[in-house]
């Protein structure tokens, strides 16, 4: 292992602690840092804090929606290379358009297989 190597962070923002608990499984596997938090009003202030490679983000959380937290990341020029794959039990195109207009780098709906979401993971990450 080469000392430049640089270990990737992603950052979950998901409310449903059992869909959080299968992504950091699968992140941890992946052997990717990671955190989480569960609610929207965290998200900004920690994504700003940590600065992740990705965010995994959650569209429908109990207080700010993840629109809302993909709008104010596009709005800060700090953050414009934070890539963000947003996630929504809601998966229709309608939904999918609004997210990549906002500025996601990329849509997935749930429930979703693990090994599409590692997919979608390394995707974003290659782009970075």
């Amino acid at each position: 292992m080469t000392a430049d190597l640089h270990r990737q962070t992603v950052l979950v923002v998901e409310d449903e602690d059992s869909i959080a608990l299968a992504i950091e499984f699968v992140l941890a596997r992946q052997g990717y840092a990671h955190e989480r938090v569960a609610r929207g009003r965290e998200a900004i202030a920690r994504i700003r804090a940590l600065h992740p490679d990705l965010v995994l983000l959650d569209i429908m959380l109990p207080d700010v929606s993840g629109y809302e937290i993909i709008e104010a990341m596009r709005a800060d020029p700090a953050l414009k290379g934070v890539r963000v794959l947003m996630m929504t039990a809601r998966g229709s195109v309608v939904e999918r358009r609004k997210g990549l207009e906002l500025g996601a780098d990329g849509f997935i709906a749930k429930p979703f297989e693990l090994a599409e979401l590692r997919a979608e993971m390394a995707r974003l990450l290659e782009l970075g």
